[in-house]
């Protein structure tokens, strides 16, 4: 039984012409290859799959060809190019820096760069992944990177350019990969089904590549399952069951049923859909995907942009053209929304099911907005509005009737006590000023009973019925006082069983700022947090003991004695494994013989 190679490897690229979809890059460094005009070190940048590693490899193996051919390819008939491709060359190596990521990794790497070639032209050095160096090996590999032996080259490849600190990034020549388009995917999938005696539909090969997003390794290994799964039978509607992907006629019945507003039609179709598997996202981004292209198939000559499978396209343009643009619109906007919102909703069905019933409703909501074919445009609220104002009246206090009244009686009262008086001073003329000043008026201006006798005539009038209180005046800040109310406060606390915020308040340390304001010290911040829980009971307890409510305070932590820190605690990640290493030779022997990495 011979052993099974995956396609991803069994058709790897052996030419630069055999590379997919990145002719930029092919020519680029043919041209380089026939001018011999090689960049030391070359940087090889893009999404996974798309032959970063692949055009490395076949550079290396063409650059060290004893018999170059004419257009920069390698002949694959010397020594050299049949080591290579035997994998046995001595002038190739290739360093994964995912795994080999430390500073001694990279020294070791260039301590083999002194080594001059035992045959060939050039030692090429590929380096995968190279983002996932660390800082220090990055500054470790920087000098060689520059100024190399003329035989060493170095190719870098990565998925994440981003991550590559700048340094590195001006020593090297940058290459972007770019996706393979499904066009260039479906033609290799062809010539290897072709290769392989395998019966496979062209829509079923278009499926897999829109699944892949451009990425030929991926496109390789799903064509490889479904091989297995239909044993050799590649069809449309078996590479859909396998991929789970939901068919598009779905999609045509239920904007059919959503056009004739048969709200019960589209309800079951998708709980058809959801009883196959398929989550309500995926059927909402699957839909919306779907009206777009319907709403680009509105012009015709926007119909190229479509990325569905072949013989689709008639359809799409044909219903297209039955389907008023502001009903697709609008239903673009209501599956956004829908999509966007799916997460945070409970009910994820049912999330669905009311973008199902808007979009069923949808025709007859634009109808309205129509009024004998002119739109009828909705009031603007996000622009300035004129609004008439008015000036607010200063508010009065209110006095009560009842208040009002008694406080008449007593000024009527005390203008009749004083009557004999006013009868006297009227009689005597050289008395005229005082007369004047004793009239009725003047008196119920300045003769006003004193708020003790209001109090008590209050009292005597609706006794219990009200609590009467005369306002005290407000105290200010007493040192001696507060800390009888700050001792009372902590006893509550006591009693409420908040031992700890108790013994805080008992070792708290008060001062006097001003007359309206103190200070709180304590020793440490939880001290702090524990008054800082109480703080506004607290205050509202200090201000009602003083009668004051302008009264406030601040809480200062003052460094107290520092803790004395272990020595194992000051020491660093990487010191703390080294004295374990030194004391325990166990563990650094495990880690050397497993090539385990720690993270520091």
């Amino acid at each position: 039984m011979d052993t099974f190679v995956v396609s991803a490897r069994k058709y790897r690229p052996q030419t630069f012409d055999t590379v997919v979809g990145q002719s930029h890059i092919t020519t680029t460094l043919k041209n380089a290859i026939r001018n011999n005009q090689l960049a030391h070190a070359f940087l090889f940048c893009g999404p996974r799959g798309v032959g970063k590693t692949t055009c490395a490899r076949i550079l290396a193996k063409t650059i060290n060809c004893e018999n170059i051919q004419p257009d920069g390819e390698a002949c694959n008939e010397c020594n050299s190019c049949k080591s290579f491709n035997e994998g046995i060359s001595l002038n190739i190596h290739e360093l994964d820096a995912a795994s080999n990521n430390s500073v001694d990794d990279i020294r070791t790497l260039v301590e083999q760069v002194r080594f001059a070639p035992q045959a060939g032209k050039y030692k090429v050095y590929i380096v995968d992944e190279v983002h996932m160096l660390s800082a220090s090996a990055f500054n470790a590999f920087l000098k060689t990177l520059e100024e190399p032996p003329s035989y060493a080259i170095f190719i870098l490849a990565t998925t994440e350019k981003h991550k590559i600190i700048p340094t590195i990034l001006s020593r090297c020549q940058i290459f972007d990969f770019k996706r393979i388009t499904n066009n260039d995917t479906v033609e290799h999938l062809e010539e290897i089904v072709t290769k392989e005696n395998i019966h496979a539909e062209k829509a079923a090969l278009q499926v897999i590549a829109q699944k892949s997003e451009g990425c030929m390794r991926d496109a390789l290994s799903i064509l490889d399952k479904i091989v297995s799964f239909t044993n050799g039978e590649v069809t449309y509607q078996n590479t859909l069951e396998h991929l789970n992907i939901l068919d598009e006629d779905y999609y045509f019945k239920l904007l059919e049923s959503l056009l004739q507003e048969d709200l019960a039609g589209a309800m079951l179709l998708y709980d058809e859909i959801n009883r196959k598997g398929f989550e309500g996202d995926l059927v909402v981004n699957g839909f919306a995907s779907f009206i777009r292209n319907l709403l680009v198939c509105k012009d015709e000559k926007a119909a190229a942009l479509l990325d569905v499978v072949e013989g689709m396209q008639a359809k799409f343009i044909s219903t297209a053209k039955k389907i008023d643009p502001s009903f697709l619109v609008s239903a673009l906007n209501i599956l956004n929304e829908t999509e966007i919102n799916y997460k945070m909703a409970r009910n994820k069905r049912l999330h669905v099911e009311l973008a199902i019933i808007k979009l069923n409703f949808l025709q007859q909501a634009i109808e309205l907005a129509n009024d004998n074919g002119n739109i009828i445009k909705k009031k603007r609220l996000d622009s300035p509005i004129a609004y008439k104002t008015k000036s607010l009246q200063p508010l009065q206090p209110k006095v009560s009737e009842a208040v009002k009244t008694e406080a008449k009686l007593i000024i009527e009262k005390a203008v009749s006590d004083r009557q004999p008086e006013i009868s006297d001073q009227r009689s005597n003329p050289g008395n005229q000023q005082s007369s004047i000043s004793n009239s009725p008026s003047a008196i119920s201006n300045q003769q006003l009973p004193t708020k003790k006798g209001l109090l008590s005539a209050l009292r005597e009038k609706y006794g219990t019925e009200y609590i009467i209180e005369e306002v005290k005046e407000p105290e200010q800040l007493n040192l001696e006082k507060l800390q009888l109310c700050w001792n009372e406060y902590a006893k509550k606390m006591e009693l409420e069983q908040k031992h700890s915020s108790s013994n805080t308040f008992k070792t708290a340390r008060l001062r006097l700022v001003d007359d309206l304001k103190f200070e709180v010290k304590v020793d440490a911040v939880t001290q702090q947090k524990f008054i800082e829980q109480e703080k506004m009971m607290l205050n509202d307890f200090i201000q009602k003991t003083f009668n004051n409510r302008q009264i406030n305070f601040d809480i200062v932590v003052e460094e107290g004695e520092k803790e004395e820190i272990p020595g194992y605690m000051k020491l660093n990640s990487r010191e703390r494994f080294e004295r374990i290493a030194e004391e325990y030779p166990l563990v650094k022997e495990l880690k050397e013989r497993l090539k385990l990495e720690i993270d520091y």
